[in-house]
């Protein structure tokens, strides 16, 4: 009877480990839930391979600085970014074949990245469409850009973007309520001072005030995130020098002419992975 009794025991011991070691623990069966939102410096437009699966008008790439910290943190990406999308894309679906990029939220959201406010009324492109157009039609003009826009660009940032920004952030967190969001000021797209052409067809004198500009786009990310509780990524100080002014292998960023991608004016390989790495010293630091 004890023989019996303990050869029963036995196999049911035997039968548990195998069992426990079939189904996997819910420590090892879960994963971080990633999302990343946002426009083309988010979705990485411009870098090769473009991310198997993503809707072919976005031009989101499998190397932007989502998917790499994904793939170096072992996260589970969802990715809806989108190259040009706007704040209001987050709402509803930017074209045919997309989707409101917060429908990819839920409360079971771990982490959420992303990059938004430069196509907020045109910003960045219509500055710099501004910017290229005047030193056309004005040649010999120090600043012509700056004479003839002023502050238009920097007050549509301080009363739309700023707020649209804010809202979202906002949004963000009620749709995610455990998420660590993380939103990422723009790298330095062009140099404190000196000349850009011809890579970037500018007067001398509209090179600070499109970096001026730049910084009022920044600072408005910066405010809504403080506003919001949100975890801001700061990239003007390490981006410095790495401008699309600057030679090829330095530069984070292509410059409008002569560019080495397709999409110019946007971050290289070089810049995703710059992003990606001040990315995830926030999401790693203690």
């Amino acid at each position: 009877m004890v023989r019996s009794r303990t050869r029963r025991f036995g196999l049911g011991v035997v039968a548990a480990v195998v069992v426990a070691l079939a189904t996997p623990s819910t420590a090892a069966a879960s994963s971080i839930e990633h999302v990343n939102l946002g426009d083309s410096f988010s979705a990485g437009n411009g870098v090769l391979p473009l991310a198997p699966g993503a809707p072919l008008q976005c031009l989101q790439s499998e190397q932007n600085f989502a998917h790499i910290v994904a793939r170096q943190q072992g996260y589970d990406l969802t990715d809806v970014s989108c190259g040009g999308a706007a704040t209001e894309d987050f709402y509803a679906p930017q074209s045919s074949g997309t989707r409101a990029q917060f429908d990819a939220l839920s409360p079971s959201t771990d982490v959420v990245t992303l990059m938004i406010g430069g196509n907020d009324n045109s910003v960045f492109s219509g500055a710099i469409a501004a910017c290229v157009g005047a030193l056309v039609t004005n040649p010999g003009v120090a600043n012509p850009c700056e004479q003839q826009n002023g502050n238009t660009f920097d007050d549509k940032i301080v009363d739309i973007t700023l707020p649209s920004i804010r809202q979202a952030l906002r949004d963000i967190h009620t749709r995610a309520p455990d998420a660590k969001v993380i939103i990422v000021g723009y790298p330095w797209l062009i140099p404190a001072e000196s000349t850009c052409e011809p890579l970037v067809p500018v007067a001398l004198g509209d090179v600070p005030y499109l970096r001026n500009l730049q910084a009022t786009l920044n600072e408005a990310v910066r405010q809504a995130a403080a506003d919001t509780d949100t975890t801001f990524v700061d990239m003007s100080v390490v981006s410095e020098g790495h401008d699309a002014c600057q030679p090829v292998g330095v530069r984070w960023v292509e410059p409008l002419l002569f560019a080495d991608q397709f999409v110019p004016l946007h971050p290289n390989a070089l810049g995703e992975a710059a992003i990606a790495e001040e990315v995830t010293r926030s999401l790693t630091a203690r």
